[in-house]
């Protein structure tokens, strides 16, 4: 029984049918933009692929090009509403504009877009970032005052890292929080 090698199941035909319902079934979980559903799409075929060594991915690439174009039409994609979702979600959690663009950079949506949304959001860096610091417990709101005093620059390099200006971070970190 340890011997035994398991077998790597091959996955079903790819047809232009199964490649809409794949993506139906994609959009019906999660909103997508159009490169997004794409990359999802072409995974699915170079999967297949691997297994049918005679199946042509230019042809499924092209049935899912026609197929991105049908769901533009019907408006099931939409890269303008994707971006605005999810740029007023990652703001509300305290992300920056730079962790926000790009992360809709990694999804495909233009960046002329998604800068056109962030200003149209009402936006400010030290809100985020205190939000930020309070959903990491870091600086201020680190309940002991040694372990503040000691992970200083530890917290303000994970404000850093999330894309905050340093005069932002310094200005969070030395917020006073009065305890109730």
């Amino acid at each position: 029984m340890e011997n035994e090698i398991k077998q790597i199941k091959a996955p079903k035909k790819i047809t232009t049918t199964r490649l809409r319902n794949i993506a139906l079934y994609y959009l019906k979980r999660f909103e997508s933009s159009r490169a997004n559903l794409r990359d999802v799409l072409r995974r699915r075929v170079n999967k297949y692929a691997y297994f049918d060594k005679s199946f042509d991915k230019n042809a499924a690439y092209q049935d899912i090009e026609a197929l991105l174009d049908d769901f533009e039409a019907h408006k099931y994609i939409d890269d303008a509403r994707f971006a605005e979702l999810k740029i007023r979600g990652y703001l509300a959690v305290g992300k920056s504009p730079r962790y926000v663009l790009g992360k809709m950079r990694e999804k495909g949506v233009d960046e002329t877009l998604a800068l056109r949304i962030l200003e149209q959001e009402d936006y400010d860096p030290y809100e985020s970032a205190v939000k930020l610091a309070k959903k990491k417990k870091i600086g201020p709101f680190e309940a002991d005052e040694n372990k503040r005093r000691e992970n200083r620059g530890k917290d303000l390099a994970s404000l850093l890292r999330a894309g905050f200006d340093y005069d932002v971070a310094m200005k969070v970190l030395d917020i006073v929080v009065e305890d109730n």
